[in-house]
């Protein structure tokens, strides 16, 4: 259980640097900071994924809230105002946890109120609960006062005053609805509410601080359509469904208790030898990016603004779904993928509005190889792979082999060229205007390893399956490609590999991509070699947050990322510190050192993201980091490659789970 206590919520630097997220299996998301102040424009009670996992609408931003008690108000609510933080609920707050879900508890004149919310699986739908506790003074009057504010937007925008907006209020026995928009959906609010002020009026000017340092539109208007107020004397405890579907508030205990045990189960899903905290919260982190897509199942790359990726879900797949036992939900993502390969490629993003999927990507196709190599691993269902996958993995040999999008073909030495003038094919992929940030064109490191590793794994399937003449053409194919790489690619200057190999230059930034060349289950790299590498890897790359994307002694090198987004963008991949290539570079070092002395470094470099946990988003692994000390958390304050990688090294590594 990760808690605050008063210290902690009432310095504002350390609660508004704290989020928390709840997920819905949609898309949909509820997130803010400890003491309910939104810092984010993506902030909000109820961001609703109308169109699974995409089509998200910020529907409620948030709730303000007031204790009365004998006519005197208390408000518990804060929002950041030109100049000033308004109300100042957070100075009456006393503790903030996940127990399994957000829980604040507030403190007013000897009475104690403990508020929890929480999102129901499979709808867009937030719960907020309100329990009073303590003994009531005789005679005193206990109210609480609830007003919601809307925004009803795209969760990349900001709301502001408009005419257009429809302020009627329907209100029944027991539901509240608004429909402010026409071509948005309603949003009902069940309650047990005793009073119901339905005049509604805007709030202006709220500013979002985490945009405003990211150079991006950080005002916005909220509308409160009406007030809800429950008296605490005839019963104390009050609560709310937010929802798009018209819910009975009667289900509270019943959606409440149902996610207890799904929290409790996610968290015990993976068995260990002995307890150990950081694979359970690592192990509930992985199930918040599993989402919908039509009939099957997705991963959400990160949140709050990531929808589904293809390179991000294949390397993610393993770690989410695999080493935490959830087989199908592996098959389906792999299914759902599969049914969208065009030309021997795998989408790299499926576009918010469902236009048609973006194939702009030369890894994500070679990850697919190693994810169903993962699921084979685990089930041995080669009968599912053959039914479902050895066609498509054949055809996308081909298509690799004989050339397809953006010049990504397989050159004369057996490697794998690729690339176009302005476009990015790797996962470093920052581009600023026609500034390429990292210009990879030609024969990437890392693509060569998978483009290896897929062909290995082509030779052994098509041996299991009695395709013996595909066996001899694979197994002949990789022979080539791997001669090939180490003739190219080995730096006798550096001890490692170049980064990119592109006709007669040589790419030598020390970067983290090499490190796959040796952690792939199929290597081309040579034990001596696989040592000088991890050690030069260790010296410039390594810190206690993950890898580095370029060494600080390079003139290019970027500290900090921060700034507008032409700052960041340049900083992204030259510098900051990623932890997901940390899962390769710990599997790396295991099986290049040995089992038992690679174990206890790479145990140690594990529990190093252990204070990561309660740092940023609560229970989650942020996206990046800075590359200078202390590593400032950046980016996505959830990203699921990250989660999916130390969690899969964890298990299959360092703690061992067979």
């Amino acid at each position: 259980m990760i808690e605050f206590n008063k210290d902690s919520l009432t310095n504002l630097e350390t609660s508004q640097s704290r989020e928390w997220l709840e997920t819905n299996s949609l898309g949909g998301f509820s997130s803010s900071t400890i003491i309910g102040l939104n810092t984010r424009r993506y902030h909000g009670l109820l961001t609703a994924a109308t169109k699974p996992p995409v089509g998200r609408i910020v529907m409620l931003s948030k709730l303000e809230e007031a204790l009365v008690i004998d006519g005197q108000r208390y408000e518990l609510s804060a929002n950041q105002y030109p100049g000033a933080v308004h109300p100042q609920g957070f100075k009456l707050q006393t503790g903030f946890r996940l127990d399994p879900f957000p829980v604040f508890t507030y403190e007013v004149s000897g009475l104690r109120l403990e508020k929890s919310v929480f999102m129901v699986q499979g709808e867009n739908s937030t719960v907020v609960q309100y329990e009073l506790e303590g003994v009531l003074p005789d005679a005193a009057h206990v109210r609480l006062e609830i007003r919601p504010l809307i925004a009803f937007r795209d969760y990349h925008s900001t709301t502001h005053v408009n005419a257009a907006l429809n302020a009627n209020v329907d209100t029944e026995k027991g539901v509240t609805t608004v429909k402010p928009y026409n071509d948005l959906p309603a949003l009902h609010f069940a309650h047990d509410v005793c009073e119901i002020d339905t005049n509604g009026f805007w709030y202006r000017n709220f500013q979002y601080a985490v945009e405003r340092e990211r150079g991006l539109d950080f005002v916005e208007d909220l509308f409160s359509p009406f007030a809800l107020t429950f008296d605490l004397n005839h019963k104390p405890e009050a609560r709310i469904i937010a929802s798009t579907e018209r819910r009975d508030i009667a289900a509270v205990g019943r959606y409440r208790e149902i996610e207890k045990e799904r929290r409790q189960k996610a968290a015990t899903t993976i068995k260990l030898p002995a307890a150990n905290d950081l694979v359970g919260t690592l192990s509930a982190a992985a199930e918040q990016f599993i989402a919908a897509r039509k009939d099957g199942k997705t991963l959400i790359a990160g949140y709050h603004w990531f929808s589904d990726w293809g390179r991000d879900t294949m390397i993610a797949l393993p770690g989410i779904t695999l080493v935490t036992g959830r087989t199908e939900i592996a098959k389906s993502i792999l299914l759902e993928f599969a049914g969208h390969v065009d030309q021997g490629m795998l989408p790299n993003r499926f576009p918010d509005a469902g236009e048609t999927p973006e194939y702009n990507t030369v890894d994500a196709t070679l990850w697919f190889f190693e994810a169903i190599r993962a699921l084979l691993q685990k089930t041995n269902d080669y009968d599912f792979v053959r039914e479902n996958f050895y066609p498509v993995l054949v055809d996308i040999i081909d298509w690799h082999v004989k050339g397809t999008r953006y010049k990504i073909h397989m050159d004369e030495d057996g490697l794998l060229s690729s690339g176009e003038p302005g476009v990015q094919l790797t996962w470093m992929d920052a581009k600023v205007g026609d500034w390429v940030v990292t210009p990879r064109h030609g024969k990437p490191v890392e693509i060569q390893a998978l483009w290896y590793n897929a062909l290995r794994i082509m030779e052994q399937l098509a041996g299991k399956l009695k395709d013996t003449k595909a066996r001899k053409n694979y197994a002949g194919m990789a022979r080539r490609a791997r001669q090939s790489f180490n003739e190219l690619f080995w730096n006798k200057a550096t001890g490692c590999l170049y980064d990119v190999v592109n006709g007669v230059e040589r790419d030598a930034s020390i970067r983290p991509n090499q490190v796959f060349a040796i952690s792939l289950t199929n290597s081309m790299v040579s034990l001596a070699k696989a040592k000088s590498i991890l050690r030069v890897v260790e010296c410039e790359l390594l810190t206690p947050r993950g890898l580095r994307t370029l060494s600080p002694n390079d003139w290019r090198y970027v500290g900090k990322y921060e700034g507008d987004p032409h700052s960041r963008d340049g900083a992204y991949h030259q510098g900051t510190v990623w932890p997901w290539p940390m899962g390769a570079y710990i599997t790396a070092y295991v099986k290049t050192f040995g089992k038992r002395a690679g174990r206890k470094v790479a145990a140690a470099w594990l529990e190093n993201f252990a204070g990561h946990l309660n740092e940023a988003c609560l229970g989650q692994v942020s996206e990046i980091f800075d590359g200078d000390a202390p590593h400032t958390p950046r980016g996505c304050v959830a990203q699921a490659w990250s989660v999916a990688e130390l969690l899969r090294a964890a298990v299959e590594d360092v703690y061992v789970v067979k």
